[in-house]
């Protein structure tokens, strides 16, 4: 499968994800002496901004013709009220290789050294660029916890309810949260993202995981 030029040094760059569990010596679940774990949070997440500011890691993997891909990049998320601007970087050096700007007007995407590309839709902007298409809209409000499910309603996420099917497709799952001080909302720390058949793609999934909130 041919690659664009941003979508090799994407993958050239590759961030090598490291799954690993531990297996107790203890005495099995329920067992004596070994306290029950605590039930996962119900509180909320905290209410939605139109203005915020993020950076994190994301992977994605993706298939077309049968044939499967990924890309492992680093990202800074910025957004207000009418636009949101991000800046990919590629490991290891984190040097930027595309910058997308999307407004209720036009989406842009500029790759490192090329003019920029304009459309309305930044869907079909990045998969052309990137190979893959980044749900920018949607990032919007699953970066906060928050999604408009299949039936319209608006979702809120917490540790006790954190996965939804998305009106537009999209599986999400709130895999883990921030350490954050005793009683403050939970924030998402690993967000799973997976859909079936989008643009001309088979099916994509992407794992985000953002960096820990500044002090």
């Amino acid at each position: 499968m041919m690659r664009t030029p941003i979508a090799s040094m994407l993958c050239a760059g590759g961030l090598s994800l490291l799954l690993s569990g531990c297996a107790s010596l203890g005495g099995g679940a329920g067992g004596a002496g070994t306290p029950a774990a605590p039930p996962p949070s119900g509180a909320a997440v905290a209410p939605y901004r139109d203005t915020l500011e993020l950076a994190g890691k994301l992977s994605v993997t993706y298939s077309r013709d049968g044939k499967q891909d990924s890309s492992h990049v680093r990202f800074i998320w910025e957004q207000s009220p009418q636009r949101t601007d991000v800046t990919i970087t590629a490991p290891p050096l984190n040097q930027t290789v595309a910058t997308i700007s999307v407004t209720p007007q036009e989406a842009v995407l500029t790759e490192s050294g090329k003019a920029p590309r304009r459309a309305a839709d930044i869907g079909a902007l990045s998969a052309q660029a990137l190979g893959w298409t980044m749900p920018v809209s949607g990032l919007r409000e699953w970066l906060q916890g928050y999604a408009t499910a299949a039936g319209g309603q608006r979702f809120v996420a917490s540790p006790a309810a954190n996965t939804v099917t998305t009106a537009d497709g999209w599986r999400i799952t709130y895999v883990s949260w921030q350490d954050g001080a005793p009683g403050a909302p939970p924030q998402p720390k690993r967000i799973d993202a997976e859909h079936g058949a989008i643009g001309t793609l088979d099916e994509m999934s992407i794992r985000i995981v953002l960096d820990s909130p500044q002090a």
